[in-house]
């Protein structure tokens, strides 16, 4: 399985530069996994809406620029589903099993994703109804994706 992960923005802290590629390390002995950085929008703090809209609407043709037309696409998003760890890992197995072999994460930048990308997504998640900075949910996901892997193959690992 080819696991890539679009994300705005780069990463500059480097405790999640060794958290995710530490995962990055262990997800080697279950798929290939790409993580692709776009730029993010430089914007001002305060914006118009039309602004975050332009801004979100930027970054979201970096991303759709970046999608392989196979991928079969996740988009994390706050008002997607809540999975368990084990229904993620059910839902990777499934797609395998059905020959969805791209699988495509997108985390947007500070504003979110544009309705384009959303459009664009086959399914949205979501990890909580918290927001997280979301460098942080780089290292957030790759974990889980890690943990599918061992659960769907009935390796241990801690709950």
């Amino acid at each position: 399985m080819n696991i890539s992960i679009i994300t705005v923005g780069k990463l500059k802290e480097k405790y999640l530069k060794q958290g995710i590629a530490e995962y990055e390390k262990r997800l080697g002995a279950y798929a290939k996994i790409e993580i692709i950085e776009v730029p993010d929008e430089k914007a001002p703090e305060q914006l118009s809406d039309t602004e975050m809209q332009q801004v979100k609407q930027k970054e979201g043709e970096r991303i759709l620029a970046k999608l392989h037309p196979d991928a079969h696409v996740i988009a994390l998003a706050i008002e997607g589903k809540m999975l368990t760890s084990e229904q993620l890992a059910e839902n990777l197995d499934k797609l395998a099993t059905y020959g969805k072999s791209k699988i495509t994460f997108i985390i947007g930048g500070s504003l979110g994703l544009s309705d384009e990308v959303m459009k664009r997504a086959n399914e949205a998640l979501s990890f909580s109804k918290m927001t997280f900075p979301h460098q942080l949910m780089r290292l957030v996901l790759v974990e889980q994706v890690y943990r599918a892997f061992r659960i769907v193959r009935g390796e241990p690992y801690h709950k």
